[in-house]
């Protein structure tokens, strides 16, 4: 389980930093908008994957707590980033 995380996480930071290089480096508002909202979701992955990891394998009580609360943003992130997503996907096509 904590081997599977980790790639998570890999693959999270990767996507991450990928999509803020397009969003950086695209000149037009709505792409950067869709870039941005990927970014979010894969940040709220990564999150998510980090927050998991430290709650499944705890060393403390306060890895614990920060588990939690890296599990509930990141799942906030991914929520957001994904109905930011559905929002300006339809708004690209209509272009």
């Amino acid at each position: 389980m904590e081997k599977f995380m980790i790639i998570i996480i890999i693959f999270s930071l990767v996507f991450f930093l990928y999509n803020k290089i397009r969003f950086w480096r695209t000149p037009e508002s709505l792409l950067k908008q869709i870039y941005q909202s990927q970014a979010n979701l894969s940040l709220g992955f990564l999150m998510l994957a980090f927050g998991i990891n430290l709650f499944v394998n705890p060393r403390s009580a306060f890895d614990t707590i920060i588990g939690i609360i890296f599990a509930v943003v990141g799942a906030f992130n991914i929520f957001h980033g994904y109905r930011a997503i559905q929002h300006y996907l339809p708004q690209l096509e209509k272009n």
